[in-house]
């Protein structure tokens, strides 16, 4: 089954969760991943980025984690990007350093 598309981003703050899929050949859509975090008070700490194996090497991850602080920034929080992938990505997107909180190692 391809997949095609950007991916889109479902926010499930019960389960602090984000979810991405895209849609299937089929008109369906196919979660290819997703990101936990722990909300906070002041702000939200990003602990975990996945993309399922057979999804990776596409750019979702990205996507993703675009989306996640886009979102977060929204709202006016910081990040604490304990998610060695978000860490990389707030590195190489020097647009999102402001918001983001060094992690305590």
């Amino acid at each position: 089954m391809a997949e095609t598309g950007t991916v889109q981003i479902k926010h499930s703050p019960g389960q602090e969760r984000y979810e991405a899929a895209v849609t299937g050949a089929d008109g369906t859509d196919v979660q290819v991943g997703y990101l936990d975090y722990v909300a906070e008070i002041e702000q939200v700490v990003l602990t975990h980025t996945v993309i399922f194996e057979r999804f990776s090497g596409h750019g979702y991850a990205g996507q993703l984690v675009k989306a996640v602080l886009d979102d977060i920034r929204a709202s006016g929080k910081k990040v604490v990007p304990v998610c060695s992938y978000v860490e990389a990505y707030v590195g190489r997107h020097p647009e999102y350093a402001d918001m983001a909180v060094p992690v305590p190692r």
